[in-house]
């Protein structure tokens, strides 16, 4: 495989990731930010993020995070057809939107496990 198609397939992945992730959040900012949740806005909402997701080819994704936030938007997605209550619905993507950004958190900070240790030589 050539250089710029490497180029073209990493470009490619990243306009998908982006597209996930501009999904993702739009749905999690509209279910955070609407006082009034209906399930028939909802599945608008849905449609209307899906319009701009369906223009950009799905890629398979390797890294752990990027899997489970094309699981989560999937099941966001899927949810537009289920009988569940809107706020059940609500509940369940905060709650695993949650559980994503806490992995992807637990990879970027380290804990010092010796902090204090880091000060003894100023004593």
């Amino acid at each position: 495989m050539s250089a710029s198609n490497k180029a073209i397939e990493n470009s490619n992945r990243l306009r998908y990731i982006r597209a996930l992730e501009r999904f993702h959040k739009s749905i999690i900012s509209y279910l955070m930010n609407t006082p009034e949740l209906s399930m028939d806005r909802y599945s608008k909402k849905i449609d209307n993020a899906l319009k701009v997701l369906n223009r950009i080819e799905e890629i398979d994704l390797y890294k752990g995070e990027l899997q489970d936030l094309q699981k989560l938007v999937k099941k966001i997605i899927a949810f537009k057809d289920s009988d569940k209550s809107i706020e059940d619905i609500k509940e369940d993507i905060l709650y695993s939107s949650n559980q994503l950004d806490k992995s992807k958190n637990a990879r970027r900070y380290k804990k010092d496990k010796h902090t204090n240790a880091k000060y003894d030589e100023w004593e």
